[in-house]
């Protein structure tokens, strides 16, 4: 996610895995897909799990491996508490922050799984990683793995050119206006000492055995994808965008070789956010997907001004159309490619922008609800689309400080990070009417045949 003018920036049954199937709502497979290894595969514009098709209602929680930590910022007690939750509600697939990269940025995390010194990679985080896998398991759930971001709050791509030129630009800064920030992030890919450096820590962590279960990450049927970036655009504007084309490219088929050179059993996504994070162009969105297997998209209607948060009532229809455009665009886009498709990423706002946990949701609620239908729509033409998730899952968490933001160092995550106002996006665990219509989605797209 990300905060700024040009963006911010499934689905699960209440029965297990094995019940879904059941219903009849999946078909069998002719190729490996069928063969029950409980490891997500790819056929045609569809998931396929043990030989069924697989869908899933999921939502976004970026700390997991924080509160897994069994450290002094780590809370295993709340991870239970949000996993269990999550489950009661039918959720089975998380999208997870699997790297950040300690730097100057302001409203970064701190700690996080690596420094700028090869190898100095974060123990405890690490482990807390492992711990939420193995707890993600044992309620038959499905983990995405993003391995950088091109945003700020966890570091990313500018941590990496700091890392290796000593310069950053700091989203938001008045000196630096829109789109310098996009521009700074996105001169990453053709910077071979920073790709290095993120390769380094891919191909540690993909190698990686879970000191919880002693499995292997790649033999892990646990994981889903491992995601090369949170939102990884290739230009802040369109001459930009053009000119890093082929270094973009480069890195995107670069990074899934040796993803796959290292592990045979999962997917890669690319974690991108549809056109709005591709200057407008679809042949950008096509051109990036070439070597990845399945598209995301992601809608942030406030983000994109396409709806007035303060005045939620006099925009919301004509917001909603674009949204519904929006969907309709990628999941063309997806069966032009033959590819599944998630709306990985959607967010809204609680009512006039209120921050606190019992303020109200009720056009929040609308769009949730306008999200789920058309989801709902698509799995039922028999088309791409998979699943989606939400951003974000704020569960028990809640802000600190008077001002809404996160400060260096604490721990009672929420689900919008460091750079955002804490509730802005968040659905805490007192949101009963946002939490039943989560719910009856995921009964809904059960009962789908």
């Amino acid at each position: 996610m990300t905060f700024s003018l040009s963006r911010r920036t499934a689905l699960l049954s209440t029965l297990s895995l094995a019940a879904l199937a059941a219903t009849g709502c999946s078909t069998k497979a002719d190729n490996k897909a069928s063969k029950s290894t409980g490891f997500i595969t790819v056929e045609g514009p569809h998931f396929k799990l043990n030989g069924e098709t697989y869908r899933f209602v999921g939502a976004n929680i970026w700390y997991g491996a924080y509160l897994g930590a069994e450290a002094a910022f780590g809370n295993r007690e709340r991870l239970h508490q949000e996993l269990d939750t999550l489950k009661a509600l039918g959720v089975t697939n998380l999208r997870v922050l699997a790297s950040s990269e300690l730097s100057p940025l302001n409203n970064s995390l701190d700690p996080a799984f690596r420094t700028k010194e090869n190898g100095n990679y974060n123990n405890d985080l690490l482990t807390g990683l492992d711990y939420l896998m193995a707890e993600m398991a044992k309620r038959d759930m499905k983990a995405v793995l993003y391995l950088t971001n091109f945003w700020e709050w966890s570091g990313g791509m500018v941590a990496y050119m700091d890392y290796v030129t000593g310069k950053y630009i700091n989203n938001g800064d008045p000196n630096h206006p829109w789109p310098a920030f996009a521009k700074f992030s996105s001169q990453f890919y053709a910077n071979a000492e920073a790709v290095a450096l993120y390769h380094d820590y891919v191909r540690f962590l993909v190698s990686r055995t879970n000191s919880i279960t002693g499995k292997a990450y790649a033999d892990d049927p646990t994981l889903m994808a491992w995601q090369l970036s949170n939102e990884p655009r290739q230009g802040g504007d369109e001459v930009d965008a053009a000119a890093n084309s082929a270094a973009y490219l480069k890195w995107i088929k670069d990074t899934a070789d040796l993803i796959r050179s290292l592990d045979k059993n999962h997917l890669v996504s690319l974690g991108h956010e549809g056109t709005m994070g591709a200057v407008g162009s679809e042949q950008y969105v096509i051109d990036a997907h070439e070597h990845i297997d399945y598209l995301t998209a992601h809608i942030w209607p406030q983000n994109w001004s396409w709806v007035d948060g303060k005045d939620l009532p006099g925009t919301f229809d004509a917001g909603m159309e674009k949204v519904q455009a929006y969907i309709d665009q990628h999941i063309a886009l997806a069966v032009k490619l033959n590819k599944p498709l998630t709306f990985e990423e959607f967010g809204f706002p609680r009512d006039d922008v209120k921050y606190e946990p019992g303020t109200p949701t009720v056009w929040k609620d609308k769009f949730y609800a306008m999200i789920y239908k058309a989801v709902e729509d698509a799995v039922k033409t028999g088309g791409p689309v998979a699943g989606s998730n939400f951003w974000a899952w704020g569960g028990s968490g809640r802000a600190l400080n008077a001002d809404y933001h996160m400060k260096r160092g604490e721990t009672a995550y929420m689900g919008d990070p460091p750079h955002e106002p804490q509730g802005w996006y968040s659905v805490f665990n007192t949101d009963t009417s946002t939490q039943e219509l989560i719910k009856n989605h995921a009964a809904a797209i059960a009962g789908i045949s």
